[in-house]
């Protein structure tokens, strides 16, 4: 093709989503049932002389269309790992923000730190590093870091902190 500026298709790719249990418009309704609860025993009350809880209800709602509002933005949120050639590359995005890191295949390391009861998984190489995996459990951070490592066919680092 002429002019095409397509990758040609990477040999290995994992795309990390966070759950979002419910679409946008069950979360719209979720919140609107919430609101009018919220709002109806706050009504209920005020009708019994206690109004000073309408500026509390209000208050709650106002937290939680907040709350709704902050899911919905990083409702589209990934981790996409690719390996392409001798190229591994990262993009992350975070709400509006897309990130893109690319390392060398050969030169890039997994490193998996266990501390603490936590698990982390950084690629690293050359002074540059960016942790992957922020959206799975610890036994799926594992899993990643050794396929990575498969994928990546160098060394191995199980990196423990405070133990030499």
């Amino acid at each position: 093709m002429e002019g095409s500026t397509a990758e040609p298709p990477a040999d290995f790719v994992i795309l990390a989503r966070p759950n979002c249990s419910l679409s946008p418009a069950a979360r719209r309704t979720f919140l609107y049932f919430l609101a009018a609860v919220v709002l109806g025993i706050a009504l209920a009350f005020a009708w019994f002389g206690a109004w000073l809880l309408l500026p509390f209800a209000g208050a709650e709602v106002g937290l939680l269309v907040w709350a709704f509002r902050h899911c919905d933005e990083h409702a589209g949120d990934y981790e996409k790992i690719s390996i392409c050639g001798d190229r591994l590359l990262v993009e992350c995005r975070d709400a509006d923000a897309v990130s893109r890191h690319e390392f060398q295949r050969h030169w890039a390391q997994v490193m998996l730190d266990q501390s603490q009861g936590g698990c982390q998984v950084t690629l690293r190489s050359h002074g540059r590093a960016v942790e992957v995996g922020r959206y799975m459990n610890g036994a799926a951070k594992r899993a990643l870091a050794k396929e990575l490592r498969m994928q990546l066919g160098n060394q191995w680092f199980n990196h423990q902190r405070g133990q030499q």
